[in-house]
């Protein structure tokens, strides 16, 4: 038998379904971290994004029970659906589709810069007003462009995988990506923003 930290996601889920519970707690180890960033992004507010994580991982541990998993590949992608349909039933009780407001909560020091190249002091402070500037104009995006963007951007997902966790068409993912994409320039233009990295 393979050493669960051989294993994948998958091959954990379906192992925690088989009885073991240390199957689990690896998978959350590996899991929470994007899960519980992806929820913070389209929310905004710890204290919400901590409930939303905590309803996401029980229904998780439920489903997986209950036999709904299906081995398909993509354990995380599976989960951050299950986030998604949360995050919209709470929205939807909310009756407010409007952009969240901005504030004190609004903690994007997750999405790092390690990929920026810095050669001097000036640069290094050049790249980080810009990924400051990016990081508070995507804040007032509607909430499903800001979402689209991390996903796309951050997550690293496909439009497909997109379109399935949010239950949408791909041409609906694509057109909310377009959206934010004229937004994120006309909101560049109209401050006289530079976007472009040193």
């Amino acid at each position: 038998m393979k050493n669960l930290s051989d294993m994948t996601d998958e091959e954990l889920a379906l192992s925690y379904i088989n009885g073991n519970n240390k199957a689990f707690d690896l998978l959350l180890t590996r899991n929470q971290t994007k899960i519980f960033s992806y929820i913070m992004f389209v929310v905004h507010d710890h204290d919400l994004a901590d409930d939303i994580f905590q309803e996401t991982f029980m229904k998780v541990v439920t489903r997986l029970q209950q036999g709904k998993y299906i081995n398909n590949g993509k354990f995380s992608a599976w989960c951050t659906r299950i986030a998604h349909n949360i995050i919209m039933d709470w929205y939807r009780e909310q009756k407010s589709n409007k952009v969240i407001e901005s504030g004190q909560e609004n903690d994007l020091s997750n999405i790092g810069s390690e990929n920026t190249i810095v050669t001097n002091i000036e640069n290094e402070y050049v790249n980080s007003q810009v990924l400051r500037d990016v990081k508070n104009m995507m804040n007032q995006l509607p909430a499903s462009q800001r979402e689209v963007v991390y996903m796309r951007y951050y997550q690293e997902l496909s439009f497909k995988e997109i379109a399935e966790i949010t239950n949408v068409s791909i041409n609906t993912s694509l057109g909310r990506m377009r959206y934010a994409i004229l937004n994120l320039r006309r909101m560049a233009k109209d401050n006289d923003i530079q976007l472009q990295l040193l």
